[in-house]
């Protein structure tokens, strides 16, 4: 097959020019190989941006990204292997309960993650808040993992979807995070080199999400559909409000400890446990481990009541290097921020909108996200009891806290969050949590 040079392959794009297969697929390999400079990837990835890919060549380039390294084979598993995937929200730490979940039902769930991009946060930044947790196991660690446990959250090893790796890490310092092109190829390559049989597709709307415009996030998902169904993957999209955030947090140890908490029957916010349960029990139904909704709703509540969803979580988190007694003692291995400040709201009202976009910002100035590919992350740091839509406060009653590092930095936080806040009188419009996309 022919090994298109780079800048030709560059300036075919840059010009609007549509590439095809042979292109896409050498492409792939040079980025996965490393023969492509950061430049040449970045350089690529704003020329999509710019001149974007027809529904063919998308759909190409997904399948050359996955062919760029070796695909997983789930066929030898007594039970359906479920996938779930977000494209990004402030707060959003769904995937770390619904694996357990899944898997506490008699489901298979080996997923594969990535770190933060942009202002939202990443599962896998999430889960290496736990000291020891293996990210990256090796191919027969990884599938020990799913077979014993039924769950595993990693990243892309080197030899899983390696163009996209790349590409992925160079999107989040290029501006090129929300080009619906390279999120539909980078999630759809990822999801079938995974080995997945059925897919749930969280799409997110709103200011915090990638795709604000719901005509847009509306596309994406057709799209995304579109590519799934002529690779044989079953995909149920999904559309979710990120207006606000997700739960009460917004941080990475943060949101790890409202998991565990949501798992083990504490408080938790009544918004990430509906749709922790509302995409779980797609993925029972989609793989015939529920008969309907309603059959599948009352298997996930009895996994959460009698522990077993919990046990999943705690026991993957052992199987992959991280702490035995996560769950007896979370407080022994999060690590906590040793500045925690009040946000006080400057003036009474009904918290009538929210700059999401704008906390999580606030997050990655705290240490708690990137701003280069290869900077490390603070994982105490972040926001949390954030107010949600609706909610009256009145003059000196808290917006959120934050937890940071030093006190600069937490009156810093102080002031983003509460220029974050609309506060006025009377009931805000009300936005529907979630709609899914059906055919």
């Amino acid at each position: 097959m022919t090994d298109w040079p780079a800048a030709a392959l560059i300036r075919a794009k840059r010009q609007g020019r549509r590439l095809d297969a042979a292109q896409l697929h050498s492409l792939a390999q040079g980025i996965g190989s490393g023969r492509w400079s950061e430049g040449q990837v970045g350089a690529f990835a704003m020329a999509v941006a710019l001149r974007g890919m027809e529904a063919q060549e998308c759909s190409d380039f997904t399948l050359a990204l996955r062919d760029s390294g070796r695909s997983l084979n789930w066929d030898d598993l007594p039970g359906p292997a479920l996938d779930k995937h977000s494209t990004g929200g402030v707060g959003d730490c769904v995937s770390l309960a619904l694996a357990p979940l899944v898997a506490a039902c008699g489901g298979f769930v080996p997923m594969l993650s990535g770190r933060g991009l942009g202002h939202t946060g990443g599962t896998l930044d999430k889960l290496e808040s736990l000291p020891g947790y293996n990210a990256y196991p090796t191919p027969d660690r990884l599938r020990a993992v799913v077979r014993e446990v039924g769950c595993a959250v990693i990243g892309q090893t080197d030899d899983l979807v390696p163009a996209d790796r790349r590409l992925y890490a160079i999107r989040d310092v290029t501006a090129t995070v929300d080009v619906p092109e390279l999120i539909v190829a980078s999630i759809l390559s990822k999801k079938l080199a995974g080995g997945a049989q059925a897919l749930v597709l969280d799409v997110k709307v709103g200011n915090g999400a990638q795709t604000p415009e719901w005509a847009d996030a509306i596309a994406l998902a057709t799209r995304m559909r579109d590519v799934a169904s002529g690779s044989g993957l079953t995909l149920a999209p999904l559309l979710s409000d990120m207006g606000q955030v997700l739960g009460r947090d917004a941080g990475n140890a943060l949101e790890v400890r409202a998991i565990l908490d949501l798992l083990m029957g504490a408080p938790s916010c009544p918004r990430l446990r509906a749709l922790v349960l509302t995409e779980s029990a797609r993925l029972l139904c989609l793989g015939g481990l529920a008969d309907d909704d309603e059959d599948a709703h009352a298997r996930l509540e009895r996994a959460l009541a009698s522990g077993a969803a919990a046990e999943r979580f705690a026991r993957m988190v052992a199987a992959l290097g991280g702490p035995a007694d996560v769950l007896e003692h979370p407080g022994h291995h999060l690590p906590i921020a040793p500045v925690q400040v009040v946000i006080p709201a400057q003036r009474a009202g009904v918290v009538q909108g929210i700059d999401v976009r704008g906390l999580g910002e606030c997050v990655i100035d705290l240490g708690g996200g990137r701003r280069t590919p290869l900077a490390s992350i603070d994982s105490a740091v972040g926001l949390s009891e954030i107010c949600e839509q609706g909610e009256r406060v009145e003059v000196g009653q808290p917006l959120g806290i934050a937890h940071a590092r030093t006190r600069d930095a937490a009156e810093r936080a102080v002031a983003q969050v509460q220029a974050a806040f609309t506060l006025g009188e009377g009931a805000p419009a009300v936005v529907p949590a979630w709609e899914w996309l059906d055919a």
